[in-house]
């Protein structure tokens, strides 16, 4: 058995006051409704390119990305992997406009356990909420 190949996946973490945005999938992927918006990065694309390209097509805003707050790797199954990498982001510009997602969300960080993440996005969830180490 071949252990598989990571792809790259950006999450944009996005604040507003003491809450940041999160978006509801419009079907459940691996049975999770909840993620921080982002996705893979095509080939020769820059983890930043990518996830102003997917916030761009995703929920049609403009962001600037900042710091690196989270990067870890994931084994979905023996198929498939994700190596997955959290930026800061700040709003510029555009209205927030529902492509991929059912619904944005603002969420105070503290109730962000009651929202139904993939396991990757929970590492997040801990990063934001001082639970777990940086990078």
């Amino acid at each position: 058995m071949t252990n598989p190949d990571y792809v790259s996946v950006t999450a944009a973490v996005m604040r507003r006051a003491d809450k940041v945005l999160v978006a509801k999938r419009k079907r459940a992927h691996m049975g999770y409704s909840w993620e921080f918006p982002g996705g893979k990065a095509e080939a020769g694309e820059t983890l930043e390119d990518c996830l102003q390209r997917e916030l761009r097509e995703e929920l049609g805003i403009e962001v600037r990305v900042g710091a690196l707050i989270s990067s870890q790797k994931h084994v979905i199954n023996c198929q498939a992997a994700i190596a997955l990498y959290a930026y800061e982001v700040s709003y510029l510009s555009g209205d927030f406009t529902l492509i991929d997602h059912e619904e944005v969300r603002w969420v105070a960080i503290e109730d962000l356990e009651k929202y139904d993440f993939p396991e990757p996005d929970r590492v997040i969830v801990k990063v934001l909420q001082g639970r777990a180490g940086l990078c």
